[in-house]
Formats: C-alpha cells, structure tokens, sequence
C-alpha cells in the first residue's frame, strides 16, 4: 500500500491504534482526518498532531455516520483511505448479563455495523480515487475468541468475514483491502488497565505501518498472523487456555458481570 499522498479517514482515531496509525500517515506526508465521540480527546489529539483534521462523531448512529460522509466527501473529495478502527470491548458473563439490549448492541453497532455501513456508503467514493484502500482493524480474536469478551469477539469474526468479501467482490477494481488482526494492545480499550499487559502500542504501529508498505493484506503482530493458519483443534485449545487463564486472574468473573 502507498503510505504517502493519501487522504486518509480514521475511525476511533483520537487515542490508541488509531492515533499511533494517523501519526505514523501524516509523517510520511498524507492527509489524515480522525472522528471520535470525544471532543476534549480529539483535541488533544491534533494538539499532538497540529495539522490533523478532527470530527466529533460517535460511529455508533447511523445519521451521524451519514453525516460524517457527507462532510469528508465535501471536505476531502480526495480522499482514498478509509480505515475502520474504532471499537469498544465488554467483559460479559453471558448468563448475568441482565443490562438493558441498548448497552450490549452498542459493541455491536461500533464494532462491526459501522464499518459495513461506512464501508458501504464510501466504496462509491473511493473507487473513483487513486490508489484507494480500506483497512479494517479486526482483532486475533476473530480466530481465537476470547470466550470473556463474547461479543467483542463475534463482531471481529463477523469483521473478518465482511473483510474477505469486499476483498473478493472488488478483485480487479484496484481496490486494496487490509485487514489488520492486533493482539492485546496496550490501550485503554475495554476501559484504562486493562490491557497493560499487552504490546506497546508504538511498536505495534511501526510494525503495521511497515507491513502496510511492503503490500501485506493480512497484517498481525505478536503471534496472531500465526493464528490464521492454526488448524481446529489448536484454535480451540489456544481459546480454551485463554479462557482458563483469564478465570485464573478473574476468579469471581462467573458470579458477576463484569463490563467497561
């Protein structure tokens, strides 16, 4: 993928992956523009950055996603990159999970139709353009779920699945379609701490960004480019030590819900 020369619209790009992306696209020379649902956040976001562009936009509503499109359309009628980042992450125990459906279809609203229907309403667009490409950020757990976080871990699934479609269907239009698996990402998704554990986000970037160059498709890190040619039996072994683990550290998880 050419990393430089592109208008380049980031979901979720005000903090996390998404920053360290749109950082990494305005050094080597693009435009980048970043929507989130945080104002204060997508401020200090292009204080960081000065010469980002920012929209507050909660990708969760479809007007808002329609309006947003309209607006980058006009602003940017360059633009050729569109990269689905954004996502939140909950921790459900299935069987407590007594929440109002409103709080549990919101994983679902940001995590997997956002970018379809983002998708949907830009492939018009950005088939026109030069050297057009979407990157969907899914997750190593679109293989290997992670059996605490069920949801999250059906809308990468479901991200996967949407990805190889849009690959295939567009085969032949120029069109690039990225899909990048992270593992644990030192972010605050899933609410702050929680992933402390994981890979610095900054290496995780550089490494994205160097595979992107170099003209990958399928872009992991960290052991989950290995998870895509894992036979049965190791997904699920790999899913159920995951599993264990996570009850091991999380001992009172099967008695309460637990979310962020």
């Amino acid at each position: 993928m050419q990393v430089s020369g592109n208008t380049v619209l980031i979901t979720g790009g005000a903090s996390g992956i998404g920053l360290a992306l749109a950082e990494r696209f305005v050094k080597a020379g693009s435009t980048v523009i970043v929507c989130g649902r945080r104002e204060g956040k997508l401020q200090e976001a292009k204080e960081r950055l000065p010469g980002l562009h920012t929209r507050v936009c909660d990708v969760a509503n479809e007007k808002e996603r329609q309006a947003l499109v309209e607006w980058v359309a006009e602003a940017f009628p360059n633009l050729n990159v569109l990269v689905n980042n954004a996502g939140i992450q909950q921790h459900i125990h299935l069987a407590s999970a007594h929440e109002a459906w409103s709080r549990y279809q919101q994983e679902i609203a940001i995590n997997l139709e956002a970018p379809i229907h983002l998708t949907l309403l830009l492939l018009p667009h950005l088939l026109r353009q030069q050297q057009p490409a979407i990157v969907n950020i899914s997750s190593g757990l679109a293989v290997t779920p992670a059996v605490w976080a069920p949801i999250y871990s059906a809308t990468k699934a479901g991200l996967r699945s949407f990805t190889i479609s849009l690959r295939m269907q567009t085969e032949g239009s120029g069109l690039q379609v990225i899909e990048v698996l992270p593992p644990a990402v030192n972010t605050d998704l899933g609410g702050p701490g929680l992933h402390t554990f994981g890979a610095p986000v900054d290496a995780f970037a550089d490494s994205v960004f160097a595979q992107l160059e170099e003209g990958r498709i399928e872009i992991g890190y960290g052991g989950t480019e290995e998870r895509l040619n894992a036979t049965k039996a190791e997904i699920e072994a790999a899913v159920r030590a995951m599993w264990q683990g996570f009850l091991g550290r999380n001992p009172d998880f099967q008695k309460t819900t637990k979310s962020s």
